[in-house]
């Protein structure tokens, strides 16, 4: 878990087992789903989980901590298959940003 979820935690003084946030799972697909039809497209909020972890990895945050701390997986395996394969466009970009 990131420090700065932590001191959030601290700071509302939340129990181990309650929400962190105050919004179920239904609560959020009936938001995701409405702002999804606004620009006609079908999402889902684990669309959204599997956008920000993608955007954190191409961002360059190692890909362990997008596992454990955004994903929260036990398994790199998992988080690998998760993200899915960087194209060739993608690939090239990295490896000029790398080599200059």
């Amino acid at each position: 878990m990131t420090e700065r979820l932590r001191q959030y935690i601290r700071q509302k003084a939340i129990e181990p087992n309650s929400r962190i946030f105050p919004i179920t799972y239904a609560a959020s697909l009936v938001v995701v789903k409405k702002a999804g039809n606004l620009v006609e497209v079908n999402l889902r909020p684990h669309d959204l989980r599997k956008h920000a972890a993608t955007y954190a990895s191409r961002a360059g945050t190692p890909i362990e901590i997008v596992s454990k701390a955004i994903l929260r997986y036990a398994n790199l395996s998992t988080t690998q298959r998760y993200l899915g394969k960087a194209s060739d466009a993608e690939a090239l970009r990295w490896i000029d940003n790398l080599h200059g």
